[in-house]
């Protein structure tokens, strides 16, 4: 029997249990290095991302002859250009859209309160369990509104310590640069045979996996983010521009994010004039249907191969684990896991057809 697959699977689960549960009564004395790894996580993943996003570059310039050093200080300064011109040109729009959002925002939100109250009125015809929603609702947003305040408080506390962290970035891609390239040699040189071979392209996938996922997800997003942006400027939506790097944002989540994206854009339109929701609507159902049918398969290709529901599914369950961040890494997390997965299946199934024919 301890010869059986499924004996020593659930062998590892339970020994794996007992490992965490064995870290949750001792994670006191790993505090500093939960510290650490949440000061180093944002600015190492921003890292990993411009590395995949730079590295074909890098490639491109050491086969024309380059050496590695001058054609990372050259991405380096190809990134300083990239990140002036945005200053120059969509820094200006973005702040003045701001401004303009947080001058309005008081008349936003009493706007937003009497069209609840207008709607609220009408509740008496409405059963008594949609009545008590309404009247938990009405509170929760009474007490939103008047956190505004710390709210933005909060926001630019945040984005302070935020821009401080993103002095690593640069450190982290320019290691990630030099070194990427031994890392799996150093993973496999531990292996022989045929097992240094089967790592070797696992790694390999996993590698292929994460730089499809990030180049074809972040270049989807850009896309959804034009396309609203063109449909709220045909429709005259204020703060279009504001509103459509919310839109790009948000499909950072697969599949979920573009229905984010209109929360706030109806909220606007509804302030704007109530017709103009109705048109921001028809504007994300298309933005959502050329997305979904015609340039995520094109861009993405088979980089997730995995179904909307279970995508939903993990990311419902991931948001309620580690909040934003779960929700943001949970399909990347989980397309790697299945990519593992499936060489390991892979190898188990070539050892046994191995076997049967030495049998036979």
């Amino acid at each position: 029997m301890t010869h059986k697959v499924w004996f020593r699977t659930a062998v590892a689960i339970i020994f794996l249990l007992l490992i965490i549960r064995l870290f949750m009564d001792v994670q006191g004395i790993f505090s500093p290095l939960v510290v650490i790894a949440q000061t180093i996580f944002l600015p190492l993943l921003i890292g990993g991302v411009l590395f995949y996003l730079t590295r074909p570059v890098l490639y491109f310039l050491e086969g024309k002859g380059f050496p590695k050093w001058s054609a990372i200080l050259l991405i380096f300064v190809l990134l300083g250009v990239l990140i002036w011109l945005s200053y120059i040109l969509i820094a200006p729009i973005v702040s003045s859209q701001i401004n303009s959002f947080v001058n309005n925002a008081p008349q936003i939100i009493r706007n937003v309160e009497e069209y609840g109250r207008s709607l609220l009125s009408q509740r008496d015809h409405l059963p008594n369990s949609v009545q008590e929603q309404a009247n938990n609702l009405t509170g929760q947003f009474s007490d939103m509104a008047s956190n505004v305040g710390s709210w933005i408080v909060s926001f630019l506390t945040g984005l302070f310590s935020g821009v401080l962290t993103l002095i690593l970035v640069p450190f982290f891609l320019i290691y990630i640069l030099i070194d990427h390239q031994k890392f799996a040699p150093f993973v496999t040189h531990f292996f022989s045979g045929e097992r240094r071979t089967w790592l070797r392209k696992t790694l390999h996938d996993v590698d292929e996996t994460l730089k499809s996922y990030i180049v074809g997800q972040l270049f989807v997003s850009l896309c959804v983010g034009v396309m609203l942006l063109i449909g709220y400027l045909i429709i005259g939506l204020d703060y279009a521009f504001l509103l459509a790097l919310i839109g790009v944002a948000t499909n950072v989540i697969p599949f979920l994010g573009p229905y984010l994206a209109v929360i706030p854009a109806v909220i606007v339109a509804l302030v704007q004039d109530p017709i103009m929701a109705v048109y921001v609507t028809i504007i994300m159902i298309i933005a959502q249907q050329i997305e979904g049918n015609l340039i995520t398969p094109n861009v993405m290709g088979n980089a997730l191969n995995v179904h909307p529901l279970t995508v939903i599914t993990i990311i419902l369950a991931a948001g309620n684990i580690a909040g934003i961040w779960g929700i943001i890494l949970a399909v990347p997390f989980y397309a790697v896991l299945k990519t593992i997965v499936t060489n390991i299946y892979s190898k188990r199934k070539e050892i046994s057809e191995r076997a049967r024919e030495d049998l036979y």
